[in-house]
């Protein structure tokens, strides 16, 4: 989630592949009676303030808070939200103007005015958190507020695709009487303006949210409440789906929960099955003294075998990833196959001895314990297997909760380390940006000159993506070149409901957050 250009595309259509079958679907809110929908996800908030987050987190953001832009339901683009219009004023992409609805407010009754917009903006870079998402910002100059309801955005740079990083929910709106202006709010309260309110909040627990009657927005809420409740892996929270304590499941979901559902099924519950662009992948560390060697890096990129990753470990829901631009996306490239091809050991040797490496190289890896499923820690243990049976490497391993694991990776002390990521926007660009240039997403500086100083600008004056495929694969063979950064595996999408439950397929942005209000209960059979 860094600035970028955003393509139009979406690329993750999701189909519904239903395990029960025969069942007429109607739809309805949640005034019948039965509660609020409950949702299940092993992944929590890092924060309820916007502005400290650029994770998972944004999830909830999406359904409390608003931002100018947004993506309604089979929207592949943009279109307004608390903004009635949007639009570039200039021929170079460089001056864009937002006029708001009229009427808007905070959940708390407060106006919802330009000034709210530009401080909500302004906070972001001026916060400038560690874990936050002010680098989604590098092409905003400065941000105007005429009137009450006209905002006006000045670009440093020609940036078509601005309107993407609006409709993040990183961009959420923020009611400057309550969020401080150079400070990350600190309690579990919200006022935001979102198609929900966040009735409460227990940490690790769950959120409870309710109907926001004053929202003015797109979106049409299917449903009277939604409850999100966290676990800590996939098992806990498909028992509490069969066990009917949640209605729907999402994020986290394992391999061996999902090979079970689409196997065996079960007459009470059905599967959404869709294409994803979140990926996973290892960064290196140039702090640390064998990290920080070209032919260490490389020697690994040739001994890592993706497709044993996705078989063993995955059970084939996920597939092997040769680029940091997933499959699906304009200007995906195979570049780490095409220039190590399969697993290969003596190749392998060969590009330690010819960099003078002839012992066998220690490494650490680090991972988070809590945040990418159930599977990572043995993603490891098989990483770990690969390269020490090349007689190569000798490797550690160490797992972290994910608050601590980030607070270290930004501090530098993991020579190698796991991450995973899911879209802001469907664009090769947000696979690219983020981790390149001294800040960037990772908290390890990466500095490319040639992809942050002339690939990326070039491609981010373009609208029309088809234009920028030259650029983007440039980039990404210099990445391959590098080898920071080595690419595992690219995701797919399963969201597990109760059959009472439709709008799953519904749910999903052209980002694979989950818009809550879509989700609603059979009102018939």
């Amino acid at each position: 989630m860094f600035n970028r250009n955003r393509s139009l595309r979406v690329v993750a259509a999701i189909a519904s592949l239903s395990l029960a079958a025969g069942c007429g679907m109607l739809s309805g809110g949640s005034g019948d009676g039965k509660g609020p929908i409950v949702v299940g996800t092993t992944s929590a908030p890092s924060t309820l303030d916007p502005a400290g987050a650029w994770d998972g987190s944004w999830e909830l953001y999406r359904n409390i808070y608003q931002t100018l832009l947004a993506y309604p339901n089979g929207a592949t683009t943009p279109q307004p939200d608390a903004a009635r219009s949007c639009s570039f004023t200039d021929s170079g992409s460089r001056t864009y103007r937002c006029e708001l609805r009229s009427g808007l407010k905070f959940s708390d009754g407060d106006p919802l005015t330009a000034s709210a917009v530009k401080y909500s903006i302004d906070r972001i870079r001026a916060i400038d958190a560690p874990s936050g998402p002010a680098g989604l910002l590098g092409s905003l100059d400065r941000v105007q507020a005429l009137g009450d309801r006209e905002i006006v955005f000045h670009l440093n740079q020609p940036d078509a695709t601005f309107p993407f990083v609006l409709a993040t929910p990183a961009m959420s709106i923020v009611d400057p009487n309550d969020y401080p202006a150079r400070s990350l709010r600190k309690d579990t309260a919200v006022n935001g303006s979102g198609p929900y309110t966040l009735r409460s909040y227990t940490e690790g627990e769950q959120a409870v949210l309710a109907a926001n009657g004053s929202y003015n927005g797109f979106a049409e809420r299917q449903n009277d409440a939604v409850t999100i409740r966290y676990f800590q892996d996939s098992a806990e929270m498909v028992k509490a789906l069969r066990d009917k304590r949640i209605d729907v499941t999402y994020r986290g979901l394992a391999a061996d929960d999902i090979l079970t559902l689409q196997q065996h099924g079960n007459a009470n519950l059905q599967l959404v099955d869709g294409a994803g662009t979140d990926i996973s992948y290892l960064v290196f560390n140039p702090k640390d003294p064998w990290a920080r060697e070209p032919a260490v890096r490389k020697a690994v990129a040739q001994l890592v075998d993706r497709a044993a990753i996705a078989h063993t470990v995955y059970k084939d829901t996920v597939d092997p990833l040769y680029s940091m631009v997933p499959k699906g996306l304009t200007a995906h490239t195979t570049g780490f196959f095409d220039d190590y091809g399969d697993p290969s050991v003596p190749k392998a040797a060969k590009i330690l001895t010819d960099a003078g490496i002839h012992q066998r190289v220690p490494l650490t890896l680090w991972y988070t314990t809590d945040r990418y499923g159930s599977e990572t820690a043995l993603m490891f243990q098989e990483l770990k297997r690969q390269l020490e049976a090349s007689g190569l490497f000798t490797i550690t391993l160490q797992g972290r909760p994910w608050k601590t694991f980030v607070v270290g990776y930004q501090k530098g002390e993991y020579p190698v380390f796991g991450r995973g990521w899911f879209p802001d926007f469907p664009d090769a660009d947000n696979f690219i940006a983020p981790f390149v240039g001294d800040h960037n997403a990772l908290g390890t500086p990466y500095p490319s000159p040639e992809i942050t100083g002339k690939l990326l600008p070039h491609s981010r004056a373009e609208s029309d993506r088809a234009q920028t495929v030259k650029d983007l694969e440039q980039a990404q063979q210099i990445m391959v070149d590098d080898a920071r950064l080595i690419p595992l595996w690219q995701g797919r999408q399963y969201v597990a409901a109760s059959d009472d439950i439709s709008g799953g397929e519904q749910a999903l942005d052209p980002s694979t957050i989950m818009m809550m209000w879509m989700l609603h209960r059979k009102t018939s059979w």
